[in-house]
């Protein structure tokens, strides 16, 4: 019966269809009379005008269709193969990590790869996101949210609106209108990871975003003079240096798709982001950290190109990687990224003002731990230093196929010493 509906009046289809089994008679008859040496040149003219009937008939029938799934994005419908054809056979990458670092990453790793998957931190307890988790005990979806957003492939429009933030003074001073739908959305689906894949799909994003872990816990800073800092929003307004972070309470265990996420990729990216607040709440998680280390793909650490106030103060980029080694372990990282790019001189005054200096690349003291370090221009300073999403996601894409030429040169040389040794 379906097959009927073809026929319904109004479909825009039947004219075409109908155009294209003409041509399709055309070259028929064409290719008869080719063959009959009299009428060579008349058949072969017939041909040529039944192959034109037919091409203007398939992509009118094809203008249809689209016109119908995809309402005003009919002329984007070579953008759209090619994010389906060329993005899907894109690497695996993924990404781990939070706040607006990571964001701003996935802008660039979409435009080389769909086949991406984002890692978010759930420690944050501050703004929208911090109210959303006291009051409706849910994982805090504020950096979720901003990954969705980055990897979103829907109307420009749809980002905005995700991303509004209510300011008039009542109940929804302050929230987010992305963090208040997937709260809807998860009391509608009952689970946390099911609202966030639904909302993906609402977003079209390019890619996955999947929260680290679903266990409520507290980010922890035990200070070098001994005190404390309870909750991720309070730790940079702490000045105290800090000395170890954990998670309060202990075991908490990652979610099965960033295992999987792990175990799968053909490379791993850590950061950017806030040294003590995007990056290691993740790599707190024991089972998540140990899946890093395990993995055999590269794990590409990019580091900071500023010094965070009261978290960073005085770091060197050896400093940021020795501290993700120490909370977690060794192996989590084979490469690191660092910037080699000047910075103009009035936007360091204005940072300065800050507490926030360069992070000093210390690229030899990194080299002596046993990681690689790729040195390169990575930054956008136009008003603010942010890291440039398009030459990161390039040299991360080296890397893997350095990689990957090295693993078969490796194999050669392994079979080669086999063939010998017989």
């Amino acid at each position: 019966m379906g097959l009927f509906k073809w026929l319904y009046p109004g479909m825009r289809i039947k004219r075409w269809v109908t155009l294209c089994c003409f041509g399709v008679i055309l070259c028929s008859i064409g290719f008869v009379l080719a063959l009959m040496q009299i009428q060579r040149t008349s058949g072969s003219l017939i041909v040529l005008l039944g192959f034109v009937i037919i091409a203007i008939s398939i992509r009118k029938i094809i203008k249809s269709v689209v016109t119908v799934l995809l309402p005003q994005r009919e002329n984007e419908l070579v953008n759209i193969m090619y994010q389906k054809r060329y993005l899907e056979r894109g690497p695996r990458i993924t990404v781990i990590g939070g706040g607006s670092g990571l964001a701003v990453l996935l802008h660039g790793l979409k435009e080389f790869t769909s086949n991406i998957t984002a890692v978010v931190t759930v420690a944050d307890d501050g703004g929208s996101s911090g109210r959303l988790r006291s009051q409706f005990n849910i994982p805090p979806p504020g950096d979720i949210r901003n990954c969705l957003v980055a990897l979103a492939d829907a109307e420009p429009l749809m980002s905005e609106l995700f991303q509004f933030r209510f300011k008039e003074s009542g109940e929804f001073e302050g929230h987010n209108f992305g963090n208040l739908f997937i709260l809807a959305m998860l009391k509608v689906t009952g689970d946390f990871e099911k609202a966030i894949r639904e909302s993906s799909k609402i977003l079209a994003i390019r890619g996955r975003v999947v929260p680290s872990t679903l266990k409520k816990s507290t980010l922890v800073a035990q200070h070098a003079d001994g005190t404390q800092t309870i909750g991720e929003s309070n730790i940079s307004m702490t000045a105290s240096k800090i000395e170890r972070l954990y998670l309060q309470p202990e075991g908490s265990h990652a979610t099965e798709d960033a295992i999987f996420a792990v175990e799968n990729a053909d490379a791993i990216v850590i950061g950017p982001g806030s040294l003590y607040t995007s990056i290691l709440p993740n790599l707190l998680i024991e089972d998540l950290s140990a899946a890093i280390a395990r993995a055999r793909a590269p794990k590409i650490y990019i580091c900071n190109v500023m010094t965070q106030t009261h978290e960073t103060d005085g770091f060197s980029a050896f400093d940021h990687v020795n501290t993700i080694a120490e909370h977690s372990h060794p192996d989590v990282l084979s490469h690191v990224i660092v910037n080699a790019g000047q910075i103009p001189p009035n936007i360091l005054v204005k940072y300065s003002k800050g507490g926030s200096i360069p992070v000093k690349p210390d690229t030899e003291r990194i080299r002596a731990l046993g990681y690689r370090v790729v040195e390169d221009n990575i930054i956008n300073a136009a008003d603010i230093v942010r890291h440039n999403p398009r030459r990161v996601s390039k040299l991360i894409l080296e890397i893997i196929n350095t990689e990957k030429k090295r693993n078969v040169n490796d194999k050669k040389r392994r079979k080669a010493r086999l063939l010998e040794a017989v």
